[in-house]
């Protein structure tokens, strides 16, 4: 056993001094086919740093134009909705009944008394059909309703004086003593203001 573990042991320096030869580092000299192959590299990099930029402000841009477009179209949308809606209205207020007897009272139409109808199955009449006459009209306007009274507005009209005008004691008093001047019209007498003559 002894000499195995000194085998070993002269084994292992040599193991040693073969591993540190090979791990010895080495200056290698610079060639040229290696700096020719940078070139590449550096050109593939930059083409692609260029591409991807370009690339990036083309969709950029693409999505910018797109959304300017759905803005339009959503405006767009939104005022043919609404002219819709207005002739909605429109066909609404022309297809009122209230408005369609009124247009055919103006032109003279009554509506008929009593009515007859026409089976179509054998044309037989039923019912007894009569002329319609003015008589026959309908009111179609509601009439008016009255107003409660306690709904009613009073109408109050209050007078109100100018500033510098005599209020209405002064010019009854005035009235009352009778001042007349000499062209014969009334003249308003305050206390304490002499007459001229």
């Amino acid at each position: 056993m002894s000499t195995l573990m000194n085998q070993a042991r002269n084994r292992v320096p040599r193991f040693a001094e073969a591993a540190v030869e090979r791990a010895r580092l080495t200056v290698v000299p610079r060639s040229a086919g290696r700096r020719a192959a940078r070139v590449p590299f550096i050109t593939l990099v930059s083409v692609l740093l260029i591409g991807g930029v370009a690339g990036l402000l083309f969709v950029n841009t693409t999505m910018q134009q797109v959304s300017f477009t759905a803005t339009a179209m959503e405006q767009k949308a939104s005022e043919l909705q609404a002219q819709r809606q207005s002739l909605q209205m429109q066909l609404d207020a022309l297809r009122d009944p209230q408005r369609v007897a009124l247009q055919a009272k103006q032109m003279g139409m009554v509506p008929p008394a009593s009515p007859a109808f026409i089976r179509l199955s054998d044309g037989r009449v039923l019912g007894d059909a009569t002329p319609a006459t003015a008589a026959d009209s309908l009111r179609i306007t509601p009439m008016r309703t009255a107003k409660p009274k306690d709904l009613r507005q009073r109408i109050v009209i209050e007078k109100v004086k100018a500033p510098g005008t005599p209020t209405d004691a002064s010019a009854r008093g005035a009235a009352a003593a009778g001042a007349v001047t000499s062209a014969g019209t009334k003249k308003a007498h305050h206390p304490g203001q002499e007459s001229r003559r």
